[in-house]
Parts: C-alpha cells; structure tokens; sequence
C-alpha cells in the first residue's frame, strides 16, 4: 500500500496545475499587459514586497508573454505529472514555478505559511525525489526498456501470468 502513496499528492498537483494554467489561457483579463485582473497589475502591486524585485522587473519588461509563460508551464508541469512523463522533470518545473511566485507574489503574506506558494514549493520536492514509479508514462517505458535489455519483447502482465501457469 505505501507504493501508491504519492498517487494523491501526484493527481492533487497535476489536476490544480492543469487547472491554472487553463485558467490563465481563457482569462483575457489576465493575459493582459495592464488593466484590473492582469498579470501586468498583479505584478505591479507586489513589486515592493517582492524578495526578489528584480524578477518582478524582469515579469513587467513583457506581462503578457510572462503571463503566457506561467500558464503553458503549469499546464506542462500539470499534464507532465498527471501523465507521469517525464515526471521528476514535471516536478522540478512545478517547484521552480512555485518558487519564483513564492518569492514575487506571495513574499508579503503574513505570517507565511499564508501564502501557498510555498506549500507547492514543499508539495513538489517528494515527486522530485521519486518521480512517478506508478501508473504513469515513465513506468511503461522503464518497463519497455527492461524488456528490450533482456533482448526480449517485454510480456504484458497477463502473458507473464499466463507464462507462470503453464
């Protein structure tokens, strides 16, 4: 049972990351450089409380290509997870995401473990650290290229069990 215990923690991440990087995509407000809701206005508002005012800056040379970049690299490191491919990438790319907006967005939250930012931060190290070992693109190809190590065709799971009764 403990094999599958990142299987909620992987679909929680992989669904909300999805979730926001859609969410972004279909939101012309957001996407916008300037104006109420924008990517360009919520960069302003947290330039002075941001750890890292220079990467803010760097957001406001262009928001609304910042704005795009945030939502296809969540929605990226959302299919990456919930498809397990190439899964410790996914999540090293979730972890920087939730780390630049951790240190711009919600920098200023008091105290700071109201800001979730960093509770992604934390959320994505144990994917890190173990991929996606279960139900997921790697697997299969990890499974692939064990078989073809052997100089055999892999066996499916019922032709291994079939193999086993005869």
């Amino acid at each position: 049972m403990g094999r599958y215990a990142l299987l909620p923690l992987r679909f929680f991440l992989g669904i909300t990351f999805v979730y926001a990087g859609l969410d972004k995509l279909t939101d012309p407000a957001f996407l916008a450089s300037d104006g109420q809701g924008s990517i360009g206005a919520l960069m302003e508002s947290v330039r002075d409380t941001a750890a890292l005012p220079g990467l803010v800056d760097l957001a406001l040379k262009s928001p609304a290509g910042f704005g795009y970049a945030i939502a296809f690299g969540e929605l990226a490191v959302g299919l990456g997870t919930l498809l397990g491919f190439f899964a410790r990438i996914a999540a090293a790319g979730g972890a920087l995401i939730s780390l630049s907006l951790w240190l711009t967005v919600s920098w200023a939250a008091t105290p700071y473990y109201y800001g979730n930012d960093l509770v992604y931060l934390m959320a994505w190290l144990p994917l890190i650290l173990a991929g996606a070992p279960l139900l997921s693109a790697d697997a299969a190809l990890a499974g692939r290229r064990r078989g073809r190590a052997r100089g055999g065709v892999p066996l499916s799971r019922v032709a291994q069990v079939a193999r086993r009764g005869r």
